[in-house]
């Protein structure tokens, strides 16, 4: 079987997901030009070597519809033999992308793909384009759908995560990125938004609140306390009988933010990059995805990244970086218990709390900020791992070339 490369990885940063955000003027396909123009000229790409380009959103209509993935090759003045398809698994799509990226690479049938996602979520709010599993009352009935942020308040009242517990972890999310930031950590693949008249729109992370204390996460009320007691509280305790009330703990400060954003990966064989003149940075050892249950939703990263892990032949403390993505605070420190992780090998430059989650391309991020900071670090190996919407999860499995 063909390894899978990477030989490139970059991102937009990560814009607040409002009209008054900075990349609110900015249309997607305008945000992914950015990123195509980028890994062309990085990389000097004869851009007709690119059999495909897969990218992940979530809420592809509108501006986002219409197979976007076509759309920015053909924006972005690649040449038309490039293909282009995109692609929805919930959060987890940005990482699915490059996934399926890979397979493609290691099956021998494709040499080199694009690979990524787009999110603008102050364009195209979350939950536009509807769907059975809310919409229609007969399945969302079937499935026991309960919304994301109380399956998050259910696993917190599981674990006994206190109040107290996931605003201090959103506290050192925030620390954590503020820091990164200041040192220059997300420097090498954050690519700056530019205007159709060149001038920068947005160089850094807008999100990011290093002053943040637990103090004034306290004075936040719970975001989903109310929704709970239109009847999905009761849901979930059916599923769960042995929780006699949902401690609704989490709320804005402690769950991931929303945001815009986009993120490319260049992944490719040995063979193409000998060809082109490409330097491999990191190898894809093993995927995963699973499901879960869908009413609580969000235990899905510790099952994933142990079936990535298994077909990799390594156990979670051969990993020496990890990222989990930040959907919410209890998220986090329930992966950390499934899989025994040491919390200093985890989201050590902060994360979607800080950061912000623009669905579709965040698992491209991650991808990309461990492998920057495994060659910061001198360190080899990586796992990444999101939660995903209708009880599922992903992981990934890399190593440095």
């Amino acid at each position: 079987m063909t390894d899978a490369l990477i030989f490139d990885a970059v991102r937009t940063p990560r814009g607040k997901g409002k009209k008054d955000g900075a990349l609110h003027e900015v249309t997607p396909v305008h945000l992914l030009k950015n990123l195509f123009d980028a890994v062309k000229d990085r990389n000097s790409l004869d851009t007709s070597r690119v059999d495909d380009v897969v990218l992940g959103c979530v809420t592809p209509v509108g501006e986002q519809g219409a197979d976007i993935a076509r759309t920015a090759v053909l924006y972005a003045g690649w040449d038309e033999s490039v293909a282009g398809v995109t692609q929805s698994r919930f959060c987890a799509s940005g990482l699915e992308s490059v996934n399926l990226a890979a397979m493609k690479v290691m099956s021998g049938q494709e040499d080199l793909v694009v690979a990524g996602g787009v999110e603008s979520m102050s364009r195209w709010p979350m939950g536009s384009d509807g769907g059975a599993m809310v919409m229609d009352p007969r399945v969302s009935a079937k499935m026991e759908f309960v919304p994301q942020g109380i399956g998050a308040d259910m696993i917190a009242t599981l674990e006994g995560y206190s109040r107290d517990d996931v605003d201090a972890y959103a506290v050192s999310s925030q620390q954590k990125a503020a820091k990164a930031q200041e040192a220059g950590h997300f420097s090498g693949s954050i690519i700056p938004v530019t205007d159709l008249n060149g001038t920068v729109v947005l160089d850094r992370d807008e999100t990011i609140r290093g002053g943040t204390t637990t103090d004034a996460l306290g004075d936040l009320k719970p975001s989903f306390a109310q929704m709970g007691a239109m009847g999905f509280d009761a849901t979930g305790i059916r599923k769960y009988p042995q929780i006699e009330a949902i401690n609704h703990v989490h709320h804005a400060g402690n769950s991931s933010g929303i945001v815009d954003g986009a993120a490319l990966v260049l992944v490719g064989s040995e063979q193409i990059g000998k060809e082109l003149g490409l330097k491999a940075r990191a190898r894809i050892r093993s995927v995963a995805v699973t499901g879960t249950d869908p009413t609580i939703m969000l235990t899905g990263p510790g099952p994933a990244s142990m079936k990535a892990l298994k077909k990799a032949g390594m156990k979670p403390g051969d990993i020496d970086l990890w990222e989990v993505n930040e959907a919410f605070a209890a998220v986090v420190l329930r992966a950390m218990k499934d899989l025994n992780l040491d919390p200093d090998r985890v989201n050590v430059n902060g994360g979607a709390i800080a950061m912000g989650h623009p669905l579709g391309a965040t698992g491209a991020i991650l991808l990309g900020t461990v492998i920057d900071e495994l060659e910061r670090q001198d360190k080899q190996t990586a796992a990444i791992t999101l939660c995903v919407g209708g009880g599922m999860g992903i992981a990934t499995v890399v190593e440095r070339v």
